[in-house]
């Protein structure tokens, strides 16, 4: 079982010319003379299984990025598309993945609840504080999610994470199927590195293609 990650900078290629990489993306991941090789850097590690086998991993990287550049756009309805038909999209405040609590909506409800944004909910509790976070979708996908923090120097894996904090990851618990795509920001000198951030993107495949059915958010936890 082999481990790759990516620069999302070196990644911006591969979301905007889709069509041509679908023609010839093995070669240029494969060959160690690519321009795609030399342009991108490549370090640790991104699980490629047997979750992956009906759809390509790059495929898989495409579309993270794709939603991830959406949501931190806010252009948060252009996802309800990816959104899983039966499964809907779960949303957790923190690495541990609390099933009967954490807030999940169906496509419908999503896009229902993005117009709606007078409406407010309980996502959950806050770390250290314990007070609750209820806020409307739009503005927990803004201030809570935040994908705009997941820049050029952050890092995508595939079924691998790189955070390090003391929050119990139950990721592949609860989604014991699935693929997932992690987007880490690397933590701060000026804050021994304990601002670092994360965020999960989980798949499940349905009729021969690829949705999403959770994002997760990590931080450091006390």
């Amino acid at each position: 079982m082999t481990k790759r990650s990516y620069t999302l900078q070196s990644l911006q290629c591969i979301a905007a010319a889709v069509p041509l990489i679908l023609v010839g993306c093995q070669p240029a991941i494969h060959s160690q003379n690519s321009a795609a090789q030399r342009n991108s850097a490549i370090s640790t590690p991104v699980i490629e299984d047997q979750r992956s086998t009906s759809a390509s991993a790059q495929t898989l990287e495409q579309q993270a990025l794709r939603i991830q550049q959406a949501l931190a756009n806010g252009d948060y309805a252009s996802i309800t598309n990816d959104i899983h038909p039966t499964r809907g999209v779960r949303f957790s405040m923190y690495a541990y993945v609390r099933p009967e609590s954490d807030k999940a909506f169906s496509r419908a409800q999503f896009a229902q609840y993005l117009q709606e944004s007078d409406i407010r909910f309980t996502w959950g509790k806050k770390d250290g504080s314990g007070k609750p976070l209820i806020t409307p979708l739009p503005d927990y996908l803004q201030t809570w999610v935040h994908a705009d923090e997941f820049g050029d120097e952050s890092t995508l894996t595939i079924n691998d994470s790189q955070a390090s904090g003391d929050s119990i990851d139950n990721l592949r618990k609860i989604y014991q199927n699935n693929d997932y795509v992690e987007f880490y920001h690397d933590g701060s000198e000026q804050y021994s590195g304990m601002d670092w951030r994360a965020m999960r993107l989980v798949f499940d495949e349905y009729k021969g293609r690829r949705y999403l059915v959770a994002i997760i958010s990590d931080q450091w936890t006390v």
